[in-house]
C-alpha cells in the first residue's frame, strides 16, 4: 500500500528517510609526490615491509567486508605504476585508477565524479596510511547509519599552543578537548556533494580535509568522531618510513596461529629444506613441519657433511630434495656460529669461518635456491639476532653478519617480488640453543625463549604471505624455557641462532 506523505502547512516536518546506501566506496588518495621524503618517486610507491605503501593500504580495504568498491586517485604521471600494483596484487574491488587533481579540492571533486550519482557511502583515505586497521574501517562505515559525516582521530599526547605571526603564544587550548585527525573520513554521498557545491561559491575556499568542508559549509551537520590508533601513522617524513616498517614487523609477529588441521592443510605435500637442521631451532622446525605432513630435508655439517659456505655442497643438498619430491617450497637457513672475543685478538681462521658460515653461506644458499623457489612461488627464511640493531662488544663480527642478513632479506624481497618469491627474516630474542649455551654457559631459564617457540613462529611466517619482514619473536608472559646444554659433538656451524 502506498503511504500518503502529504502534510499540512503548519505540520511538523517529517522525519528524514532512513539511509539506504547502494554501496560503500573507498577512495584512496594517492596524489602525494614525496618531496618531504626527498624521493624521486611518490611516497606511496616506496616499499615498506617488502611491498609498496599503497599496496599495503589497498589490501586493508580489499579485505574489509564493508567495502564494495575501491577507487584510486593517483599522482600525475604514475597512474600506470598504480595500475600495475593493482593487477599484480589481484585486487578485485579496485574499479578505477585515475589521475588526481592539482589540489585537494580538485581531487575530491574528481573522486565524487568517479563515484557517480546515487546514495553511496564514501570513505576518503590517505594512501600513505598503510597501517589503518580493519576495526577503524568497520566503525567508520557503521557510524554512517546514524551520522552523515564521520572523522577518525586520537587524543593529543602533547600540549597544543597557538602562536601569532611572531611565534609568540596567544592561547593554550585545553588538551582534553583536542584530537589529532587521521583518515579515513567517511560521508553519505549527498552530504559531501552538498558541502562542495556550497564551497564553490566561496572565492577563498581551500580544503585540507573533507570534514573541514562539511564543518564550514554545512555547519548544522554533526560530524561523528571515532577512535583512531597510534599505529595509523601517515608516512610523510624520513623517520616515518622506519616507524612504519617497525610497526609492520611487530604486527607480523602477532599473526594468529592456525589449528592443527589448518597447518596440515598448508604443509602437507610441501618440501622444506633446512640448512642447519640438526640442533636447536632448525631441528625443532624440521620436526614440527614433519608432524604437519611436510617433506623436510635437514642438512648440516655433522649429519650430512654439508658446509653452507661451499657452493657445491648447497647444490647437492637442493638437488637431493628436488629429485626426491619434484619441488622445493621453502628454504630455511638456521646455520650459524658465534665466536666471542675482541676483534683485534681474533685470528684470521676464526674471522674467515664466522664470515663465511654466517654470511657467505646464506648468500650462496639464496642464489642457488631461487630457481627452485620460482617454480613454487615459495619462500626463503633467514635468521638474525637482536644484536643486529646495535653491534655487541666481543662478538662484533657475529653482530655485523646478522645486520647484513637483515639488509639481504629486504633487498632480495624487492628483487624477487617479480618472481613471486618471498623472503623473510626471523629475529628471536635470546633463545635456549646449544650455540648460545656454548658461548654464554648456563643462564637463568626464565630469561630465555625456547627454541620450540621460535620454530613455531617460523612456521607461521613460512605459511604466511609476508615478504621483506624482520619478524620479532618474544617470550609470552609466563613462558619459561629451560636452557639447552650443548649437544655432545655438535659442530658450531650447524647450530641455530639465538644470541
Amino acid at each position: 500500500m502506498t503511504q500518503d506523505h502529504t502534510t499540512a502547512p503548519d505540520a511538523a516536518p517529517a522525519s528524514p528517510a532512513p539511509w539506504r546506501p547502494a554501496r560503500t566506496v573507498a577512495v584512496i588518495l594517492a596524489g602525494g609526490t614525496g618531496t618531504r621524503l626527498g624521493l624521486g618517486i611518490p611516497k606511496q610507491l616506496l616499499k615498506i615491509a617488502g611491498k609498496p605503501i599503497i599496496e599495503h593500504t589497498l589490501a586493508v580495504f580489499e579485505a574489509a567486508p564493508e567495502i564494495d568498491e575501491i577507487i584510486v586517485l593517483m599522482a600525475t604521471g604514475h597512474v600506470d605504476d598504480a595500475r600495475r600494483i593493482v593487477a599484480d596484487a589481484g585486487f578485485r574491488k579496485v574499479t578505477k585508477v585515475i589521475e588526481g587533481g592539482e589540489t585537494r579540492n580538485d581531487t575530491t571533486r574528481i573522486a565524487l565524479d568517479a563515484v557517480g550519482e546515487g546514495d553511496v557511502n564514501i570513505l576518503f583515505h590517505d594512501a600513505v596510511r598503510p597501517l589503518v586497521s580493519a576495526r577503524i574501517v568497520r566503525e567508520c562505515v557503521n557510524a554512517l547509519w546514524t551520522y552523515s559525516a564521520v572523522d577518525v582521530a586520537i587524543p593529543s599526547a602533547d600540549t597544543i599552543i597557538q602562536v601569532d605571526a611572531d611565534d609568540c603564544i596567544t592561547d593554550i587550548p585545553v588538551r582534553s578537548r583536542l584530537r589529532r585527525g587521521q583518515t579515513p573520513q567517511a560521508f553519505r554521498s549527498g552530504t559531501i556533494r552538498e558541502a562542495y557545491r556550497r564551497a564553490e561559491g566561496d572565492p577563498d575556499f581551500a580544503a585540507t580535509d573533507d570534514c573541514g568542508v562539511v564543518l564550514r559549509y554545512l555547519p548544522g551537520t554533526p560530524i561523528k568522531v571515532i577512535d583512531g590508533s597510534d599505529e595509523n601513522i601517515k608516512v610523510t617524513h624520513p623517520v616515518d618510513v622506519h616507524l612504519a616498517d617497525k610497526l609492520f614487523q611487530l604486527a607480523a609477529a602477532q599473526a594468529p596461529r592456525l589449528t592443527h588441521r589448518g597447518y596440515a592443510e598448508e604443509l602437507t605435500g610441501r618440501t622444506i629444506v633446512v640448512f642447519g637442521g640438526s640442533y636447536g631451532i632448525g631441528h625443532d622446525l624440521a620436526e614440527l613441519a614433519r608432524g604437519y605432513g611436510a617433506q623436510v630435508f635437514p642438512f648440516s655439517r655433522s649429519t650430512t657433511g654439508t658446509h653452507v659456505e661451499r657452493a657445491e655442497d648447497v647444490t647437492a643438498a637442493l638437488k637431493t630434495a628436488f629429485e626426491a619430491t619434484g619441488r622445493i617450497d621453502h628454504v630455511v637457513v638456521t646455520a650459524g656460529i658465534l665466536e666471542k672475543g675482541a676483534l683485534a685478538e681474533m685470528d684470521s681462521e676464526t674471522m674467515d669461518r664466522l664470515l663465511h658460515v654466517n654470511f657467505v653461506g646464506p648468500v650462496t644458499i639464496a642464489r642457488q635456491s631461487l630457481p627452485y623457489l620460482q617454480q613454487t612461488k615459495g619462500q626463503l627464511l633467514l635468521y638474525t639476532s637482536s644484536s643486529y640493531t646495535r653491534g655487541r662488544a666481543r662478538y662484533a663480527l657475529y653482530s655485523a653478519t646478522k645486520a647484513a642478513l637483515v639488509n639481504l632479506t629486504q633487498a632480495l624481497a624487492d628483487e624477487w617480488a617479480e618472481f613471486g618469491v618471498r623472503v623473510n627474516c626471523v629475529n628471536p630474542e635470546r633463545t635456549a640453543t646449544p650455540m648460545r649455551t656454548r658461548a654464554f654457559g648456563e643462564e637463568p631459564e626464565h630469561t630465555l625463549l625456547s627454541s620450540e617457540a621460535v620454530a613455531q613462529a617460523s612456521l607461521d611466517v613460512l605459511i604466511s604471505e609476508l615478504t621483506g619482514q624482520v619478524v620479532d619473536v618474544r617470550r609470552s608472559p609466563g613462558e619459561q624455557a629451560a636452557a639447552v646444554p650443548a649437544q655432545p659433538g655438535a659442530d658450531r656451524s650447524e647450530l641455530s641462532t639465538g644470541a
